[in-house]
């Protein structure tokens, strides 16, 4: 069976997406409207997180949900921890104290992996936090080892439903990553953590290994994580991979949202293939180098991001261009004159940011057919996929989209009517507010906490 042409796949693609786009219109209008509904019980929502700043994908997500609340008349509460990178906010004298797991002495080593697992100062300020503000619910980000999953047990037995968005593993995983000693490994997935303490997945290292276990099993015992009320999975394979411990009735799909009318979509590129990210291990960048290598300067390579491997990649790959961690305008221009992004992972991505910003450009993106990538990266209609680890694959099909101008421009014309229909930011805040009334609702009357 011969494959359709990449004009066949265009017409498809943008047709779908602008007459979805009509029947969506019409739903959001009516949805917005029950927004505005004063007998709504989405009152006050607290938000949790251990960063309170842009650190990373969890936050950028936090902080578009908070704004997106707020333009819906909604209150919200913010409770993380204390550093000097914080966002300004008006609860900073319930966040926790700043905390670096990096001690040096055998005393303070030993309390940091106790509060690493439990923290008694999290839980009894946001005790405090829930009985000065009345929150309607608690939703969860980025909680682990700061925080800790303690927060849940003491909002929920405060009679507070919670909310946990997914933006790892770590609640079926011990390690975040589902890699064990560089491998994919799903064997912690039903709730057994001792193959953590087998394998020493956590870096070879046994101590490290173990106290990740340590943390897994007393959560397991307590049952914190089953004093969530839903857990938000931003991808359908992470929504797989959770509920086969949790349960079908315990998790959401919400895919992630993002406000492309903030972004215009490039009319053209410099012909650059572009890496947005950190430089780790799980991150495949040197798959990709390797790749970019073997094509022996056939087509330009440009690295934005830091990470533990810059210092290395940079060394063993002058060839390649390393712009190191971009921001703002920077960023934004390095994108435009991207003529395609790559995303060589070779972990179970769960949701990529990245991948939504670039689609917004009207980028096509070449990715791992892994985790949820292939759930936004369709096969000649948004991009290509290649195998994890292929460089062969990479340098083929990055090579061939570099010199074919007309295909990689149709590519991200469809990838931008997809990111405009299916990914947009009040989608996702309209999914997530009746996520919020369903759990309000079925926690019984709704009643102030702490009277």
């Amino acid at each position: 069976m011969t494959e359709p042409s990449i004009d066949f796949s265009e017409e498809v693609a943008v047709s779908a997406a602008r007459s979805r786009l009509i029947i969506e219109q019409d739903a959001q209008a009516r949805k917005l409207k029950r927004l505005g509904d004063p007998e709504r019980h989405v009152e006050k929502v607290l938000f949790a997180n251990k960063f309170f700043f842009r650190n990373g994908g969890s936050e950028v997500v936090m902080f578009d949900e908070m704004d997106l609340m707020r333009k819906w008349k909604v209150d919200i509460v913010e409770f993380s921890m204390n550093d000097d990178r914080n966002m300004p906010s008006r609860f900073q004298s319930y966040f926790v104290s700043q905390k670096s797991y990096r001690a040096s002495s055998r005393r303070e080593k030993l309390k940091s992996a106790i509060s690493f697992i439990h923290s008694p100062e999290a839980v009894s300020n946001i005790t405090r936090l829930i009985r000065d503000e009345k929150p309607s619910i608690l939703h969860c980000h980025n909680i682990y080892h700061q925080l800790t999953p303690s927060i849940v047990t003491a909002a929920a037995e405060m009679g507070v439903p919670v909310v946990l968005t997914l933006h790892d593993y770590k609640p079926v995983c011990p390690v975040y990553t589902q890699l064990s000693n560089g491998e994919v490994c799903s064997r912690c997935g039903d709730g057994a953590f001792e193959t953590i303490l087998a394998r020493r997945c956590a870096d070879g290292s046994l101590g490290r290994s173990a106290l990740l276990w340590a943390e897994a099993r007393y959560h397991a015992l307590l049952g914190s994580y089953h004093r969530v009320g839903k857990f938000i999975a931003p991808s359908k394979f992470m929504y797989d991979a959770v509920v086969r411990r949790f349960g079908a009735d315990k998790v959401v799909h919400i895919p992630n949202g993002i406000d492309a009318s903030r972004i215009d979509a490039s009319a053209g590129d410099d012909g650059y293939a572009l890496y947005l990210g950190r430089l780790s291990p799980e991150k495949g960048v040197e798959d990709l180098l390797r790749a970019h290598g073997k094509a022996e300067g056939a087509w330009r390579l440009v690295i934005a991001g830091t990470g533990p491997l810059f210092d290395e990649l940079q060394r063993k790959y002058p060839a390649a261009e390393f712009r190191g961690h971009l921001t703002g305008t920077d960023l934004a221009q390095t994108i435009k004159g991207a003529a395609l992004i790559v995303v060589p992972s070779v972990w179970h991505e769960n949701s990529p940011l990245s991948i939504l910003e670039a689609m917004a450009h009207g980028k096509p993106i070449v990715a791992s057919r892994i985790g949820g990538i292939p759930e936004l990266v369709r096969d000649g209609t948004t991009g290509l996929l290649f195998e994890p680890g292929n460089t062969a694959q990479i340098s083929e099909k990055v090579g061939n989209l570099l010199v074919d101008r007309s295909r990689r421009e149709a590519l991200g014309r469809n990838a931008r009517a997809i990111v405009e229909t299916e990914y947009t930011l009040e989608k996702h805040g309209a999914a997530l507010f009746s996520l919020y009334e369903d759990l309000i609702a079925s926690a019984g009357s709704y009643r102030k906490v702490g009277s």
